[in-house]
């Protein structure tokens, strides 16, 4: 989905102070669209946060009468240096995309797709389509993927019954991204993240275990929600800091409630989200934004070769309109704030950022430093330039449920930025995002998991190393 406001405000995205038991997020209303706009309620990113985890954009829209509203009606728009997740309760949505993806976007079923470096894509709900109802999520990419190849996924996952301790039913669970209550999905994302579809019965409790090191966000849809004994009002967002262990929710109605859970660890990085563009400086977002409207001819610019085929090819047009030029940039410079922590910024850093100082040219290397996940030769990478000055090598084990992590080296010219701490904790993510273990061979890694213990669960059982 776009972000379709005509003068869309800058959005600086970053962690912000954990508040004490649960934040309350009210939704704003947005049309989107022209005068037959389908309203949408949006939570994320908003005044008060501006990201749940990796999860920087929250859309709630509907029950719709399309004969009303006119429907999902989104022309062919860009995206870059995130991922889509669209999932609907009800209707149906065609979704186009440039990296030659077409797919009816149906209730249970995940379609996310990855914008990376560029794409562009449409989405239409069908004729047949009555009511519109669902949400609408972008998460952004970390540093070392965020100019990834773009690409598509659907999954449908299965439906978990969620039973009282007398075999009475509560609800049900299903799990599009993450894991949670014993079930998890195999899509592949960038950054540990959870998403979840909950419907709960009437009074019904439950409880959940969850990842400490992960902040939650619980969206319900309908009527009201108890969120650890909070009560949520529908279409509000519930926000709570990282960590608890378990998280209870309750239905207080007299009918069944539909909920979306959200989690992650809080996002390490800083991000400016202008319009449809997630990057990470004003130049950045100017070059996509020219780079767009030159390419559907609405502006001229002097970019690269590589500018030029961002985006391309623009997709096939839905109902013979045409692609959404970019907006005008507001007039002032998009700048990023200093990211907040959920700690005492004093005493805690984070691994994805943390470096030592150093002298002038050692940190114009570390700026000028890329990260590459080259999953054929099983090795993440940092290049600058062309070389490869780093790297840590693994390999799988037992049918692939076990990775054993065998070296981490960075060049002597680079020791000492941080590089290989990043390398190790992409690596461990990306672990950790498919469900996997590990068995550290490596000394570094070793050494590493002793200074962060968040990871310690993802060791197997009885390896000493």
């Amino acid at each position: 989905m776009s972000n379709l406001e005509l003068d869309p405000p800058e959005t600086l995205c970053a962690e912000s102070p954990a508040p004490p038991g649960v934040e309350v997020i009210e939704p704003r209303d947005v049309p989107l669209g022209g005068p037959r706009a389908m309203p949408v309620r949006r939570t994320l990113p908003s005044k008060q946060r501006s990201l749940v985890g990796a999860w920087c954009f929250l859309d709630h829209y509907g029950p719709d009468d399309v004969s009303t509203t006119g429907g999902m009606r989104v022309p062919p728009h860009p995206h870059t240096g995130l991922q889509t997740v669209s999932w609907l309760f009800t209707g149906e949505i065609e979704h186009r995309d440039s990296a030659g993806h077409q797919a009816m976007v149906r209730p249970g079923e995940l379609n996310l797709m990855t914008a990376g470096r560029g794409i562009n894509h449409s989405e239409y709900s069908t004729p047949s389509t009555t009511v519109l109802h669902g949400v609408q999520l972008w998460t952004a990419l970390p540093e070392p993927f965020r100019n990834a190849a773009p690409g598509f996924e659907r999954y449908v996952p299965r439906a978990v019954v969620l039973e009282a301790d007398d075999g009475g039913r509560l609800g049900e669970l299903r799990v599009f991204l993450g894991e949670l209550h014993g079930s998890a999905s195999p899509v592949l994302t960038y950054s540990a993240i959870l998403g979840a579809e909950l419907v709960l019965e009437p009074g019904a409790d439950v409880d959940f275990a969850v990842k400490p090191e992960f902040e939650h966000a619980v969206l319900p849809d309908g009527g009201d929600a108890e969120v650890e004994g909070e009560r949520i009002a529908g279409a509000h967002l519930a926000y709570l800091s990282p960590g608890r262990a378990r998280l209870r929710l309750r239905n207080p109605g007299r009918v069944p409630l539909l909920a979306v859970i959200l989690g992650g660890p809080p996002f390490g990085e800083e991000i400016t989200m202008w319009w449809n563009f997630v990057g990470r400086s004003h130049e950045e977002i100017v070059a996509y934004r020219s780079a767009w409207n030159a390419q559907i001819g609405v502006e001229t610019a002097a970019g690269t070769e590589d500018d030029a085929a961002r985006f391309a090819p623009v997709v096939p047009l839905t109902g013979g309109e045409g692609p959404l030029p970019a907006p005008p940039l507001p007039h002032v410079r998009l700048r990023p704030r200093p990211s907040a922590r959920t700690g005492s910024p004093q005493t805690e850093r984070n691994p994805m950022t943390a470096v030592q100082d150093t002298p002038e040219e050692s940190t114009a290397a570390r700026h000028a430093a890329h990260f590459v996940h080259a999953e054929q030769r099983h090795r993440y990478e940092v290049h600058v330039g062309e070389v490869t000055v780093g790297f840590t090598q693994y390999r799988l084990k037992e049918e692939g449920a076990v990775v054993a992590f065998d070296h981490t080296e960075v060049s002597d010219g680079y020791s000492g930025l941080g590089l290989a701490s990043r390398l190790v904790t992409f690596a461990l993510d990306d672990v950790r995002s498919k469900g996997q273990r590990i068995r550290p061979y490596c000394p570094y890694v070793r050494a590493f998991l002793k200074r962060h213990p968040e990871y310690q669960d993802l060791v197997v059982d009885g390896f000493e190393g």
